[in-house]
């Protein structure tokens, strides 16, 4: 028999592990609430980030919104290529000189090619998506286009822009050219051309192509000899954000500075557009900030 201070402490430490245990069981003994995490402000007139594996919408703004894509537009041009029923990447297509012209017209980013050089689809898709070259678009457009002339042509492959557009649901998209620099008539939205890029991530040669910072190619010349294209990506995320894997930048005078941008950390990928930010390192920083919150909630 336990008797006397023996006995009290002995029954004060039992009543002390049934009261712990009754806590416990009851879960009212909790971590501390974990701190909500901020909502970002982004100095682009619209965007949109959403979590690519679930399709779960992360942070809207104006994401409705129709502004102009600039080269965004881009991510359209590539993916109705690649949906070609019996593409062969490895087919050549000769450069032509009403290709250089155009971009000389316009002044618009190019990949430099070179009349009469013979350069795979594969190629000009690489020329498409990393220096954002129109003349790549237009050689793209010509090419997958139907018709007897190159206007048909190029009319025809911006056709099968908006029905592509029209079969993904983006209902609030339009083209009206091959790259961008378009006729008053070249809008979408954060949300839809997240969409856009979002199904386009799922071909292989896309993701390959987007995610590549440089590249060299090997290309036949008129004359039967060969020269090599250089290519710098000018997504800026490409090498200064852990885990980013694409996509696309667009500017212009009307479009501003805009971003198409994903990344993926451990099974997570998170994608979204920002459209008409205000200058180049404010396009990069809204894209970091949003990246930043979408893998943070």
């Amino acid at each position: 028999m336990i008797t006397g201070i023996k006995g009290a402490r002995v029954r004060r430490a039992a009543a002390t592990v049934v009261t712990t245990a009754a806590v416990l069981a009851t879960g009212a003994l909790t971590a501390a609430p974990a701190q909500a995490v901020t909502k970002p402000t982004i100095t682009a007139k619209g965007g949109f980030v959403m979590n690519n594996g679930t399709g779960t919408s992360l942070f809207t703004k104006a994401a409705d919104t129709q502004l102009s894509t600039g080269s965004t537009t881009k991510i359209m041009t590539a993916k109705v290529v690649l949906s070609q029923p019996n593409l062969n990447l490895d087919a050549k297509v000769t450069i032509q000189k009403a290709y250089s012209d155009y971009v000389v017209r316009n002044n618009a980013s190019q990949a430099h090619l070179i009349v009469g050089d013979k350069v795979t689809v594969r190629q000009l898709l690489y020329g498409l998506m990393l220096p954002s070259g129109c003349d790549a678009a237009y050689a793209l457009a010509d090419k997958f286009g139907t018709g007897s002339t190159r206007d048909a042509r190029v009319k025809s492959f911006i056709g099968k822009m908006n029905s592509t557009a029209r079969g993904l649901g983006l209902t609030r998209t339009h083209f009206d050219s091959f790259d961008g620099i378009g006729n008053g008539n070249n809008y979408s939205t954060p949300r839809d051309l997240t969409k856009l890029a979002s199904n386009a991530m799922k071909n292989s040669t896309f993701r390959s192509v987007v995610k590549t910072k440089t590249t060299q190619q090997k290309v036949t010349t008129k004359s039967g000899g060969y020269r090599y294209y250089n290519w710098t990506n000018t997504n800026p995320l490409l090498g200064t954000y852990s885990g980013a894997i694409g996509v696309k930048t667009g500017s212009g005078p009307e479009a501003k500075y805009c971003l198409v941008f994903a990344a993926t950390r451990g099974t997570k990928t998170i994608i979204g557009t920002v459209l008409a930010s205000t200058s180049p390192s404010d396009r990069l920083a809204d894209a970091k900030k949003l990246l930043n919150y979408g893998f943070a909630v």
